[in-house]
C-alpha cells in the first residue's frame, strides 16, 4: 500500500453536501467503520470514462466486505454544473453506487485535489490511505482496498469496450486540445494546409472562453490527429433540438473506423451534452485527418480526447 495520505477529516465535507443521488445523505460518521472509496469525477471526462468499470466492478464485489464507493461529481463545464444532466449521464452509464453532487468543489478542496479522476481510499476511521490521480494502477488500487477491508484474493477482471477502453498510449500521439480560448491551443486559420496536432473552424464560429459556438448551419471543425480514438465533448443548442452531423475521414466516410456515436456512413446526432465518441480505427492508430460538420447553428463544441 502507498504512504498514508495526510488529510485529516477528508470525508467531513460530505456531511454539507446538500444534494446525493442512488442514496439518501451520507456523513462522515456514518461511514465510520467502513472503507470508504472516494472518486472525484465529472461525466465527460474520457479519463475518467475509462476507470468506470473498474469502479463498478469494485462496488459490487466489495460492497458486502464493508467498502462504500463515493461518486464526487465535481463539474469542469458548465453544462455539467445542471443535475438533471448529471441524473441522466448517471443512469445511461449505470452508475449505481452513491454520487454526492460537489458544485462548489467544497469536497474538492477538502482533499486539496487537482484532478480528474482522482481517486482517495479512506480507512475505517476515515483517514486517506491511498489515493491516486488518472487512470490505470488498477491492480494496486484494488490491493490497497484489499488490504483495508482485511482480505486477499484475485483481483477482478474487467471487459472494456466501446467508451471504456483503455487507450492505446503506445501509438498515441496526439493530447487532450480545447476548443475554448481558455484553454484552447493548436488552433490555424485555415483547414487546408493542417500540421500533425493542428485543427481549424469553418464557417461562423464565435470561440468563447469555453467553448466554440456555431452561429450557422454547416460549420465544420477539422483536426489531424494521430490516435485510434477521437472524442469530442459537444452540446446541442440551447433549446435543446437535435443536430445531425456528419464525420470524415481523409475527405471519406469512415466506415469501419467509425466511433460509437457515429455509423458507418459518418452520420451521427448530437441529443445531450456529453463526450461523443467519432472515431475508432479498427487497424489502430494512424495520422489522419478528421472533419466533422454540424447541420445546425447552436451546436457548442469544448475539447477533443483521444485514445
Amino acid at each position: 500500500m502507498s504512504t498514508t495520505y495526510p488529510t485529516d477529516g477528508a470525508l467531513s465535507a460530505l456531511d454539507r453536501a446538500p444534494v446525493w443521488l442512488n442514496t439518501e445523505p451520507l456523513t462522515a460518521e456514518a461511514l465510520r467503520g467502513r472503507i470508504v472509496l472516494v472518486d472525484i469525477w465529472t461525466y465527460s471526462c474520457v479519463n475518467w470514462l475509462r476507470t468506470l468499470p473498474y469502479l463498478r466492478a469494485w462496488a459490487e464485489r466489495y460492497a458486502d466486505r464493508g467498502l462504500v464507493v463515493i461518486g464526487v461529481h465535481a463539474p469542469e463545464f458548465g453544462f455539467e454544473q445542471e443535475l438533471d444532466n448529471v441524473r441522466q449521464a448517471t443512469r445511461a452509464l449505470g452508475v449505481g453506487y452513491p454520487v454526492v453532487i460537489d458544485n462548489d468543489f467544497a469536497i474538492w478542496q477538502s482533499l486539496a485535489n487537482r484532478y480528474w479522476p482522482a481517486l482517495y481510499v479512506a480507512d475505517r476511521d476515515g483517514r486517506i490511505r491511498f489515493h491516486h490521480f488518472g487512470e490505470g494502477n488498477y491492480e494496486e488500487t484494488e490491493r490497497a482496498i484489499q488490504q483495508l477491508l482485511g482480505t486477499h484474493e484475485d483481483t477482478v477482471r474487467v471487459e472494456a469496450e466501446g467508451l471504456f477502453e483503455a487507450a492505446d498510449w503506445d501509438s498515441l500521439g496526439t493530447g487532450e486540445t480545447y476548443v475554448g480560448y481558455g484553454r484552447g491551443s493548436g488552433r490555424v486559420a485555415s483547414p487546408a494546409q493542417l500540421a500533425l496536432n493542428h485543427w481549424a473552424l469553418s464557417s461562423d464560429w464565435t470561440v468563447e472562453e469555453e467553448f466554440a459556438l456555431l452561429g450557422s448551419a454547416g460549420g465544420s471543425i477539422t483536426f489531424r490527429f494521430r490516435a485510434r480514438d477521437l472524442n469530442l465533448v459537444v452540446s446541442p443548442p440551447a433549446s435543446g433540438a437535435p443536430v445531425q452531423f456528419t464525420v470524415r475521414l481523409d475527405g471519406r466516410q469512415p466506415g469501419n473506423d467509425h466511433g460509437v456515436d457515429v455509423d458507418a456512413s459518418g452520420e451521427g446526432t448530437i441529443e445531450e451534452p456529453r463526450m461523443y465518441q467519432l472515431v475508432r480505427q479498427a487497424r489502430g492508430a494512424a495520422e489522419r485527418v478528421f472533419e466533422v460538420t454540424f447541420a445546425e447553428a447552436g451546436v457548442r463544441a469544448y475539447v477533443f480526447t483521444f485514445g
